[in-house]
């Protein structure tokens, strides 16, 4: 009986096992605490943003897509702002980073980032999950900064595999665009991701 009771617990902790490691493969954008995707965002939101005039917010929305935060500032700075003014605008609206690739320079635009975050953000690479990023720099900073942090970065998703919830992160999805992005399955090439789930988008993901 001892034996069986043995091997019943056995089965239940390696059940648990592969249900943690299947709930670790899934990773998403980092919920908004108000902040936009530069890419998505309305001509006039933009417009009313620090550091913006209705000029400079209709110029961002010719040059889109940004496809990182320091191609967006080498922008806002060639539009005459300063480093200060490009700074202000971003806790408006940013380019997500990748938290697995993001470079020193990328993560230093990150308003409240730092240098104590380039170097822990590199740290605990490769970022799996929001829970394992809430734990690490969680110990840090405590819970509401690094809620503050996620926001202006992205855990990419696997696009063959992730969820409706997990899809419904990124900004502007809405259940439309969750099931043609699901419709298109299995992705096998960046092109067809991008037919599917949009140019922009489609930087959230990776194909596996």
């Amino acid at each position: 009986m001892k034996i069986k009771l043995g091997l019943i617990r056995t089965a239940c902790a390696a059940a648990a096992l592969t249900m943690a490691i299947a709930t670790a493969t899934s990773a998403q954008v980092g919920k908004s605490q108000g902040v936009l995707d530069v890419n998505l965002a309305a001509e006039k939101d933009l417009a009313t943003f620090p550091s913006m005039t209705p000029a400079l917010a209709k110029a961002l929305v010719a040059k889109r897509p940004f496809t990182s935060p320091t191609e967006l500032n080498a922008f806002l700075l060639s539009q005459g702002l300063t480093a200060e003014q490009a700074m202000a605008f971003y806790p408006k609206a940013f380019v997500h980073i990748n938290l697995n690739t993001a470079t020193p320079e990328e993560i230093l635009l990150v308003p409240g980032a730092g240098r104590r975050m380039v170097r822990e953000f590199a740290e605990y690479r490769p970022w799996k999950t929001w829970a394992q990023f809430d734990r690490e720099i969680g110990k840090y900073v405590g819970a509401a900064a690094t809620a503050q942090l996620a926001q202006y970065a992205f855990i990419p998703m696997n696009a063959n595999t992730a969820s409706d919830a997990d899809l419904l992160t990124v900004q502007g999805a809405d259940q439309a665009w969750v099931a043609k992005v699901k419709k298109g399955r299995p992705y096998s090439s960046v092109a067809d991701l991008e037919k599917a789930a949009g140019k922009i988008q489609a930087r959230f993901f990776v194909i596996q």
